[in-house]
Formats: C-alpha cells, structure tokens, sequence
C-alpha cells in the first residue's frame, strides 16, 4: 500500500494540508528515536481473558477520568482488546457489532453508518453526541460524525451512554452520548505497527503508526489510506487520514497538540425502487453523482490538579470542505470553534466522596454554501454553563446537574427564503441515583430533560418563510439494575422520552408555494418507549459471550398523527457475539445481528402495504500471532443477505446494504 497523501484530488483541486506528510514523518521518526524510553506499553492480544478485560480501571462519566466507582451510571465500555480481537476497523463498526447499537449503511460508501440509540429514526445522527477526549465532533448539520476518521490503533476505549444526557454534553445528547478514549502512553520505547488488508469489491487498506514515550513527552503517529469500489456500482470509496498527537505530562497533569486530518472521495449511486433492487441491489440510479469532503481539526488540551482540585479544558478549531456534483455541482465550506473550560472538586473523607464539576462550552460555527440553489451563509454561536455534582456514601450514589445554553442563529439566502436571525435558550437537568444492594447488585434510576436545537440544514426547508424552528425538548426516564461480577454480568434498563416539539423531517406535509411535498418541523407530542438489556459472561479463560437485545416503541402521542409510529425505527434488534482467545497467538470472533421490520421513511400516515423486511447478518474473524507478525481472514454478512436499512418512500427510494465482504490481513508489530 502507497500513502499517497501529496496526490491531488481532482474533485476538489486542492492538495492534502498536512504541510510535508513524507517530511513529518521523516521528522518524527528521528526525533522517536532519540528518545530514551522504559518498557512497552503491554498489549493483551493473543492472551488468554481475564476478568479486568470487562471492565477498564478509568472512566469519563464526569468529562474527567475517575475512579472505577464512579463510572457512568448504566454505561457500556467497549476495551482496546474486544476491539483488536474482533478485527474491527473503525470506531463505528466497534458500536454497532459490540455494543449493539443499531445503525443505517452510510449513503457516501463509508464506514460512518447513521447510529440509532433508542429509536429516534431518520433523526437519529441529530439525537447523539459523539466526543474524542473531550472535544465534540458531532456536526451542526445533517451529517453524522465522521468516526471512520479515528485511528482504530489509537482507540484506548469506547464509552456509551444510552440516555439523555445534555447536563454534560449539551446540544442533540437525548439519544445517548459516545465517547472515545485514545491511549496515553508513558515511558516506551520507539514501537510501532503496519497493516495491510485486501478484499472483495477491490478492497485494499494500509496503516500506520509509528509511538514514542519517555521523559515527560510522547508522540503518537497515524496515517491510514483505504479504496474499495464497494458492493454497488458508483459507490467506490478512497479514504486518507493522519493524524498526531503530542502530549506533556508530569505527576500532576498533562498537555499536549493533537492535528487530525481526513479525505474522503465518494461515488453516489442514488436510490433504487424495490424493483430494482429484487432485480440487481448493486445497480445504481446516478452512476455519475459524486462527492468529495476534507476534514481537518487541530487541538490543544491541558489537564492539572491542584490538591483536591482539577483543572481541564481544550481548544479545538475544525475547518470542514464538501463538494459535490449532484443535481449541478455544490460546495460547503465552514468552520468550528469550541472551547471547554472545566474544574472539578473531589473530596473524600472516611465511606463518604463528593464530586464537584462546572465548566463552560463555547462554540462558534459558520458554514458558506455555494451551489446553482443556494448561496447560503449561516452562523451559530453557542453558550453553555453547567454544574453537576454526585456523593459516594457507602453503596448509595446520588447526582444532580444543571445546564443553561444560549444559541445566536442566523442565515443569509438571497436564492431562498433562509433568511433568520434569533436567539433561543434552553435548559437541562438530571437527577440520578444507584444503590449496590450487595457487590453483585445494583439498581439505578436517573431522570431530566435534554435538548436539541435545530441546525441549519432543518431550518432551510421550514413551513414558514424566513422561519427557524424551535428547540425540542425532552423528558428522559431511565431505570435499571446490574447483576454479576466482572465475569458474568447482566444489565437490564427501561427508557422513556417524552418529546416536544421534536426537530423532524415531515415527507407528506404540503408547504404553500413549493412543488414537492415534505418540510422540516416541530412534531406533535412524541414518545420513545422501551427497555434493553445487555449480557456478558466467561465462559472459561479462553471463551466469553456479549450479548444484546432492544426492544423501542416510538409513537405520537397526540396531535393529527396520534397513535402512528415513527419511520426507519425497528422494534426490536438482537446483536451477539462470541470471543475465542486461547492464550497461544491465536484469535476467533463470531457475531451476528438481528434488526426487526421498520416502517418505510415515507410513512408518516401508517398507510404503506408493506414495512422494511428484518434481517440477519453473520460476521466472523481468524487471526493468528507469529512472533511480531499477525495474520488473519474474515468476512461481513456471511449468508450474503440482501437487505436494506434505508429506504425514504413507500417500497421505494431504497438505499442496498452491502453483500458478502471477505476480506484478509497481515499486521506487523515493533
């Protein structure tokens, strides 16, 4: 594999921005090898499971690390070793197959499928909020966060809360919130490793990383480049990305830069009938539709603790470019800014801790649009406030949080009636509580209200003219129990979201003066219902088995639509998967998915003939270890199941997923 990241695209004309990538690279290793360094970090691939491998010592339920005993309530971890020992590529596909979290294919070719936590449908990407160590990457637009993006090496964990938390996390946190954790390093030698994978449909990937700890200071190095032609006809895919990080760190804080950087060229092969589809699901409709997008996002960070006080915060700007050709030629430029102050206060005396945390968000985004339809210019300009505080007194855990945000929109058309200048503020709050009956039970309750605004691509297609749509709140239920130990664990929970005026894309409502039905609006009265449940057990030192099971109800309570459920939402979805780790070089994954029937997106009447058909995929991975080498074959969707997720008419505007994907590897560790 060639990284090729000087070559020049020919859909955006510009040259990938990391300055001298060869250079840097050439630059790093020299100064990686200069470094003195004490031993490697240990990695458990190819060992036999314990225990420990369940349940990671360090947690961010607080936007701070903590103590195991005060991770977030109710949450899902998923390790760097159930990660490795999947085989799994990205960040994404680590959610949905071990975690369970449902997800819709990607309509660019990607690995960025639309995740869906506790059924919120076509709104679903809008309804979740992602962060990587701290810094929100979730997008002010309808896009879903680009977590294909994140080195998979790098990933030390991935965290999972499936409730509303906007306390925290702010803006579209009523679905869940999912938070990746990269790897810190210590004191280690100059180490590093190099992947190659190859596959049907013209499937080729290589990475990189190149690590070095030691003396105060670590930098870690990851370029990644992959192509695939994909499973349908003009929906080919090449991928590049690098990113560096270089942190500070002493005995009480750390600091550091981190650079990432992300091309994405993509064929659009558009929507089928379900006639076409039964006939040939790889078939597109726009075999000349394409898009082009670049991403880049630059970080500065610091942590320090002060006695019983910590400190933290990051600087984050995201410069964002997409062009497409697609019904004429369009592009989007914009950029974000944030910046997160927080403090914390831990006390502790005797069987009783206090955690104290504030802080501050603040962002501001933009977004120029230049397109035969739109020559659009939009700003949003966010302010948060918010203190959550949780006491520790023997097995008893109580926390309560507030947040105020204020938003400043505006947006300038001068082809569209986009023309908007408001100020809306809305409120959070959360009350939470657990209760460890004896060290192998625990129950949990927490209740609140979250929010979302409506980003700029809802208010562009609104009822009224020159009019942006309101916040959309929510009030969150969740109550639960945890049962087990470390090596033989069930969690069961029941959700409830009781929404207004929720931020949707109405496909049947008629808007004077347009030529085709659908606009952007404030629901009636909504409900998210249902409960899940979450297994995990040992079955011996080599053999363990995580399982997942969902079952939502998501309906209009009242209004015009009272009684009819929601679009693109499945009932039910049953995800397991099967670990196989002897301990002797050797690994095996065997996982699978059930996802029930869903309504078609067109059917906010109720009235189509027929629903989306469930299905069921079968994965499965080999790897085995040869001193620094490791090799492997696996495949997606065994049985070769043609299916689909998305589908946005009634038994049509179908979006294929993909077929039978084998695919082999070899990676080398140093």
């Amino acid at each position: 594999m060639t990284f090729s990241f000087l070559s020049r695209s020919a859909a955006n004309g510009f040259a990938f921005p990391l300055a001298k990538p060869r250079s840097l690279v050439l630059a790093l290793v020299c100064v990686f090898s200069g470094f003195s360094g004490g031993a490697r970090a240990d990695s458990d691939v190819g060992s036999a499971l314990s225990p420990d491998d369940f349940d990671p010592v360090v947690i961010t339920g607080s936007r701070f690390a903590s103590a195991a005993e005060l991770a977030p309530i109710g949450a899902t971890v998923i390790s760097a070793s159930e990660i490795r020992n999947a085989g799994i590529d990205n960040v994404n596909e680590a959610v949905r197959k071990l975690a369970g979290v449902y997800g819709r294919q990607s309509l660019y070719g990607t690995d960025d499928f639309d995740l869906d936590m506790n059924g919120f449908g076509s709104a679903s990407a809008n309804n979740l909020v992602v962060f990587v160590d701290g810094v929100r990457i979730s997008e002010n637009e309808q896009s879903v966060a680009l977590l294909s993006t994140i080195p998979i090496e790098s990933v030390a964990r991935v965290e999972i809360i499936r409730s509303g938390s906007s306390v925290l996390y702010g803006d579209g946190a009523t679905g869940g919130v999912i938070q990746v954790i990269t790897k810190q390093l210590g004191a280690s030698p100059f180490n590093g490793s190099v992947f190659t994978e190859a596959g049907q449909f013209n499937s080729r990937v290589g990475r990189a990383m190149l690590a070095k700890g030691g003396d105060g200071f670590n930098a870690i190095l990851n370029v990644s480049e992959s192509k695939t032609d994909n499973y349908r006809v003009n929906n080919g895919v090449t991928q590049k990305n690098a990113s560096l990080a270089l942190t500070w760190y002493s005995t009480t804080g750390r600091a550091g830069l981190r650079a990432d950087f992300a091309r994405t060229d993509s064929g659009l092969a558009g929507s089928l009938s379900l006639a076409q589809f039964e006939q040939d699901p790889h078939q597109a409709s726009t075999p000349t539709n394409s898009s082009s997008r670049s991403n880049d996002r630059y970080t500065a960070f610091i942590e320090q603790t002060f006695g019983t006080w910590q400190v933290a915060g990051e600087l984050s700007t995201r410069e964002k470019d997409t062009n497409s050709a697609y019904y004429g030629n369009s592009r989007y430029s914009g950029r974000q800014t944030q910046f997160t102050p927080r403090l914390r206060n831990l006390a502790e005396s005797d069987n009783i801790s206090n955690e104290f945390v504030a802080g501050l968000d603040l962002i501001n985004w933009n977004r120029q649009t230049n397109s035969i339809y739109s020559l659009g210019y939009a700003t949003q300009r966010s302010r948060a406030v918010y203190v959550r505080d949780e006491i520790r007194v023997d097995q008893l855990r109580v926390a309560a949080g507030l947040r105020r945000e204020i938003f400043d929109k505006s947006s300038s058309d001068p082809l569209n009636s986009d023309n908007y200048s408001i100020a809306q503020a809305v409120n959070a709050w959360e009350l939470q509580t657990s209760y460890a009956f004896t060290p192998v039970v625990n129950v949990f309750a927490k209740a609140g209200q979250s929010y979302r605004v409506a980003n700029v691509d809802d208010n562009s297609l609104t009822p009224i003219a020159d009019t942006a749509l309101l916040p959309q709140l929510s009030h969150d239920l969740e109550i639960g129990t945890t049962v087990g130990d470390a090596s033989r664990k069930v969690t069961a929970r029941f959700f409830q979201h009781d929404l207004t005026n929720e931020i949707y894309y109405n496909p049947v409502l008629i808007v004077a003066g347009s030529q085709f039905p659908g606009a952007n609006v404030n629901l009636d009265p909504t409900r998210r219902r249902g409960f899940a449940v979450e297994g995990k057990m040992q079955l011996s030192q080599q053999l363990r088995v995580t399982a997942q099971a969902q079952h939502v109800n998501a309906v209009f309570t009242s209004g015009v639509y009272q009684g009819n459920e929601m679009i693109l939402v499945p009932k039910n979805t049953v995800s397991a998967y099967l670990n196989w780790v002897p301990g002797d070089g050797q690994t095996a994954y065997l996982g699978t998915q059930w996802i029930d029937s869903q309504r078609y997106g067109g059917d906010f009447l109720n009235t189509c003939s027929a629903l989306i058909p469930s299905h069921a995929t079968l994965d499965a991975r080999y790897s085995k270890t040869f001193g620094a080498w490791e090799a492997s074959v696996g495949g997606t969707n065994l049985a070769n199941k043609q299916y689909f997720t998305n589908a946005y008419a009634c038994l049509g505007a179908v979006y294929p997923d993909n077929g039978r994907q084998l695919k082999a590897s070899l990676r080398y560790s140093f």
